[in-house]
């Protein structure tokens, strides 16, 4: 039997939790509401909540669109393959500051660490010129490769690693087990959790990134959904196609709340064996 206090707590968390959705909830309702009812009003149902009259016109207006499940498609390459390549160089990279020892380390460390206080911006012009020498815009590798060193991936995997005991690996040495196998078989595994909850950062950052698609991909193949469907909404969409703007917030979101309500359980373990691991 839960205590009374249990019940009030969770009444009044869910009041600021409804609050925080009410933009959600207005966005996913005006989505399969018709146009021309948006353009008269938005709230003639509890305050435009409940989408009455019910339509799938405005999806159906999206779809129509011939490139827009290419821009789909590239958003997925873009993101998965941003994803493992983050995973890959985050944490080998964190595996070898924390456990290995090697010329300049703390060097490296500092370095690595000094990333996370340069702005992104910052190297937007010394990076679009890199890539136009080498011919790289209007590709899937110059929307993936810029993003694959980052810092606060590497920073993550860092303290992962350093907490967890070395005992675990001095076993694995006494039993003639090499340096790499232990990063494998023994590391990795213990790692999931942090892993995961990097693999859904990136895949968020990745997912909703339009900076730098922007000013990557000129060609409308290489456009990103973010890109792709800013660029069909016209200048009335505000009044005439409100319906139509509100469906491509909700396509575009949807794969990332998916993602995240299928994997949350591992960020609330790398969250958990965060804080008591500090």
């Amino acid at each position: 039997m839960m205590p009374r206090s249990y019940y009030w707590l969770v009444i009044g968390l869910s009041i600021p939790a409804f609050l925080w959705l009410i933009p959600t909830l207005w966005m996913v309702s005006l989505s399969f509401q018709p146009n021309e009812i948006l353009a008269r009003t938005t709230s003639s149902t509890f305050f435009g909540l409940i989408p009455l009259p019910f339509t799938l016109d405005n999806y159906a207006a999206l779809f129509s669109f011939g490139q827009t499940p290419y821009w789909f498609l590239n958003s997925l390459i873009v993101s998965l393959g941003m994803t493992l390549a983050v995973l890959f160089v985050s944490t080998t990279a964190g595996y070898a500051l924390a456990r290995l020892d090697f010329p300049f380390k703390r060097t490296i460390t500092v370095i690595c660490l000094l990333g996370l206080m340069v702005p992104e911006q910052a190297v937007f012009i010394p990076l679009y010129t890199m890539f136009a020498d080498f011919g790289w815009h209007n590709s899937y590798h110059a929307l993936i490769l810029p993003r694959v060193a980052v810092p606060i991936g590497v920073f993550l995997m860092l303290q992962f690693f350093k907490a967890i005991p070395k005992d675990i690996e001095e076993a694995a040495r006494i039993d003639g087990v090499g340096w790499l196998q232990i990063f494998w078989y023994v590391m990795l595994p213990l790692a999931r959790p942090a892993m995961m909850t990097l693999a859904i950062l990136t895949f968020l950052y990745a997912w909703n990134d339009y900076l730098w698609p922007l000013v990557s991909a000129q060609q409308r193949e290489y456009f990103t959904i973010t890109l792709g469907l800013a660029s069909i909404q016209s200048n009335f969409a505000q009044s005439e196609g409100l319906g139509r703007v509100m469906a491509s917030g909700v396509i575009a979101s949807l794969p990332v709340v998916l993602l995240f309500l299928i994997f949350q359980r591992y960020v609330v373990q790398a969250m958990t064996a965060g804080g008591s691991k500090g």
